[in-house]
């Protein structure tokens, strides 16, 4: 009985819920197996029930580790089929207009500026700059200790000048040893730690190369004097002859510090050339050798991390080999008297034929350090040609070969007067040359030339810092323009330091930097600084005037702070508005943007301006953004009455819908380099304007 109730329960359950479940079967293959083992006559018979597939559905619902036959059956059941198809689609066509949009923004946007564009250039003489061990003399340690005060000016890149061990003749301009640094600037470890620093604070740094010579303490030299091997041929060697104390040169060429370029050897028993000091011989750089020699010694600071190189003295490379007399200035001079560099016409010894492809294998080489993303290395190159400039922008390169990425431009120290006038001519003369879509740089003061103070008048410091960081392109700062230190007067220079440095006396404008009123100015903690520091460093320094309201510092400060901020100065148009003996008015605009920027910059005396009448278009009224007088920031002026006081500088803000570069009055007085234009809509750069 029992059997037989056991038999007939399959039955029943078949019968009451329709559907068996083998959700739970562990292996179903084995329970068909034990199922055809069994007797057809032991298989329970079953009868056909009506079941409604309504109710069949109802009690058919999903389950876990359901069949495949029954998860198909729901798979294959529509539901939401029309809102999937229209999610699908709309995410593909999102995901074609974002690629799309994508591809047009990378198309239509402008080439980002570079490092080297996008921040000023601080340029410090190592050794006046920080002493960190009190010997008197500043150090690469010294320039990591004051690295915040790069970081405070809103400036981004470092260019320190030659620190390679040398004899110091020339101030340190003649290297005896390319890899190695001078002990006075401290040690290998020294300048990597250095570097580590400046780049963890998102700084860059550049550095100095004088290829043209060496120091004759050199080895190579050394090697050359003796015949040795391949250094036979490092230098410029020529045959003359020596009789009573006299030398008699192969030619008349002259030296850029003064008398014959030719100086007899008493090991070789011949002459060799030098450009510059006896104690820097001339390589040669028609030697395939030497010139390998100088791509090693960029690989080999590119390889320490520095950011690029500027190169010194690069016109000199290489000299005419007929060594023929050059041209007399003065015809009718005797050639016995010609010891001035200044008497001759330099056509042999300078810009030579094959000197710019020279040039432009170092910037192939440093082109190999380029390639990581965001590690640009940059090239410069500092050789003045003064009166040439043609010569100069060819340091620029051509459309398809690339050299420097800017020669660097002493215009504004070149100049003979300060005027209105002469600012816009020294301007005009590099914008009008440079070759179109290379980008400008300016200077104001270097290790060779006076300061801004001493050259041209403490009163015309700040106006001079507002022209160089409101002109399109890089500026220069010389360390201690930002404060506007002066040079150094020869009576504050002890005797016994123009005995053991004469060029002391020549060079006064690399005195110490004046940190604050302390000793020393705060450059050094021990007794004495190798140049004295000047008189009048308790009132200019750093110190008080970071606290100043209305000091050269802080002016400074906030002209690079406009700088990095405002598009239309960063990388906009300039038009040249006006210039007279007094005043030069300049504007910066970018396409697309509503507003801009003019610069009333007095070099001259007292001056009032009608800038409504130069420009109808102008608005009646404009917002002072920054003056030389902090106390006029924010007021409105009238355009039609616009006064200056002299060494005045106003940055003038304003509204208008049609910019200065659009008018046909001013299209030969606008220049851009890097054009871009603004949409308000997207609140992006495009170049297609």
């Amino acid at each position: 009985m029992v059997e037989e109730k056991a038999k007939s329960l399959p039955m029943e359950l078949s019968e009451k819920r329709g559907v068996e479940n083998n959700g739970f079967v562990q292996n179903e293959a084995l329970d068909d197996e034990e199922t055809d083992t069994t007797s057809q006559e032991e298989m329970p018979k079953t009868c056909s029930v009506d079941v409604d597939p309504t109710a069949v559905e109802e009690l058919l619902k999903p389950y876990a580790g359901m069949p495949k036959e029954v998860l198909l059956k729901f798979s294959s059941q529509a539901r939401y089929r029309v809102t999937r198809e229209i999610l699908f689609w709309l995410i593909i066509t999102a995901a074609v207009l974002l690629v799309c949009a994508t591809i047009a923004i990378i198309a239509l946007s402008p080439k980002c500026l570079d490092w080297w564009q996008a921040s000023p250039i601080y340029r410090i003489y190592p050794r006046s700059f920080k002493d960190s061990n009190m010997d008197g003399n500043g150090d690469l340690k010294g320039i990591q200790e004051k690295l915040d005060h790069i970081t405070y000016l809103n400036i981004k890149t470092i260019w320190i000048t030659s620190f390679y061990k040398s004899p110091l003749k020339d101030l340190g301009y003649g290297a005896e040893d390319f890899y190695d640094i001078d002990p006075m600037f401290g040690s290998m470890s020294d300048f990597e730690n250095l570097v580590a620093a400046i780049h963890d604070r998102g700084l860059k740094v550049i550095m100095d190369l004088i290829p043209n010579h060496t120091s004759d303490k050199h080895q190579w030299f050394q090697l050359s004097r003796n015949r040795t091997g391949k250094y036979t041929d490092y230098y410029i060697w020529q045959d003359c002859t020596q009789a009573a104390g006299s030398v008699t040169p192969p030619n008349n060429w002259v030296s850029v510090f003064g008398n014959s370029s030719w100086q007899f050897d008493d090991v070789r028993k011949q002459c060799y050339f030098h450009q510059f000091g006896k104690e820097q011989p001339d390589l040669n750089f028609r030697n395939l050798a030497v010139q390998q020699e100088i791509h090693d010694i960029i690989k080999f600071w590119l390889g320490k991390g520095i950011d690029g190189f500027s190169f010194s003295a690069v016109k000199y490379l290489l000299e005419a080999t007929h060594l023929r007399d050059e041209p007399q200035v003065n015809k009718s001079q005797s050639q016995e008297s010609i010891t001035a560099y200044s008497q001759l016409y330099h056509d042999y010894t300078t810009t030579q034929v094959g000197m710019h492809d020279i040039i432009r294998s170092f910037r192939q080489t440093i082109n190999q350090f380029s390639s990581e993303p965001g590690r640009y290395r940059f090239m410069g190159s500092d050789d003045d040609e003064k009166e040439d400039i043609e010569a100069t922008m060819m340091y620029y390169g051509t459309t398809f070969i690339q050299e420097a990425d800017f020669p660097f431009n002493f215009n504004l120290i070149n100049m003979k007067n300060l005027s209105g006038n002469s600012i816009f001519e020294a301007v005009n003369l590099w914008m009008k040359n440079m070759p179109a879509g290379k980008w400008p740089n300016w200077a104001v003061g270097s290790p060779n030339a006076a300061r801004i103070s001493s050259r041209i008048g403490k009163e015309y410091v700040n106006v001079i810092n507002m022209l160089l960081l409101t002109l399109p392109g890089t500026p220069v700062t010389y360390y201690g323009e930002e404060i506007g230190m002066e040079n150094i007067a020869s009576e504050n220079v002890s005797e016994e330091c123009m005995n053991s440095d004469p060029v002391v006396v020549t060079f006064p404008e690399k005195s110490p930097m004046q940190w604050d009123g302390k000793v020393n100015a705060g450059f050094t903690e021990g007794n004495s600084s190798w140049l004295p520091v000047n008189s009048d460093y308790q009132s200019v320094n750093v110190e008080i005037q970071m606290t100043g309201s209305n000091s050269t510092l802080n002016l400074y400060r906030e002209l690079t702070s406009l700088r990095n901020n405002e598009l239309p100065i960063h990388r906009g148009w300039m038009c040249y508005v006006w210039n007279d003996s007094n005043v030069f008015v300049y504007v910066r605009e970018l396409d697309g943007l509503d507003r801009g920027f003019m610069m009333v910059l007095n070099f001259g005396q007292e001056s009032t301006i009608d800038l409504k009448a130069i420009i109808p278009n102008l608005p009646s009224e404009a917002i002072i953004r920054l003056s030389t007088n902090f106390s006029n920031a924010g007021k409105a002026v009238n355009t039609k009455l616009i006064k200056t006081e002299m060494g005045e500088g106003l940055v003038l803000e304003y509204k208008t819908a049609k910019p200065v570069h659009t008018m046909e009055a001013f299209q030969g007085n606008c220049f851009v380099a890097e054009k871009a234009c603004y949409s308000s809509a997207f609140n992006l750069l495009y170049v297609n304007c």
